[in-house]
């Protein structure tokens, strides 16, 4: 399973389902703001699993001053620890070196600090409280 960008509006709307479920249904929140191909500078990935649904998905956006952030990572739970989550990672790092980018940066949930980490992403300190209960910390990586 390889990471590639959703095109279809099933890929959208599977990659959109995913990133809810995972990431905002937990706390009871409603489905974030739409994340589709015309906003900002960014790139999506996806990984569909053998029905076609998502099982990973993350975005990059790019920003003016060469950097970039990784944002909305998220997997399903049947499928995490088979490296799917690093597979999405490294899709959008490559990404960003194709545009020149210097450095990526992140907000990881405390309980995806480890994980990041192991990616070479370094803390630089406290990042948002989401939902009120969601600790983050930025982390950031060179490349």
């Amino acid at each position: 399973m390889e990471p590639q960008s959703p095109h279809t509006d099933a890929e959208w709307a599977s990659y959109r389902e995913l990133r809810w479920r995972v990431l905002r249904a937990p706390w009871n929140q409603p489905p974030g703001p739409d994340v589709g191909e015309d906003q900002e500078d960014q790139v999506h990935a996806m990984i569909a699993g053998p029905s076609g649904a998502a099982v990973a998905v993350g975005r990059i956006i790019f920003k003016p001053n060469g950097e970039a952030q990784v944002r909305s990572m998220a997997t399903d739970e049947l499928h995490r620890g088979q490296g799917l989550g690093r597979s999405i990672l490294e899709y959008l790092e490559q990404e960003a070196r194709q545009r020149g980018v210097t450095a990526i940066v992140l907000n990881a949930r405390e309980a995806a600090v480890p994980f990041y980490a192991r990616l070479g992403y370094k803390p630089e300190g406290e990042g948002p409280l989401l939902f009120g209960c969601i600790r983050h910390v930025v982390m950031r990586k060179t490349l």
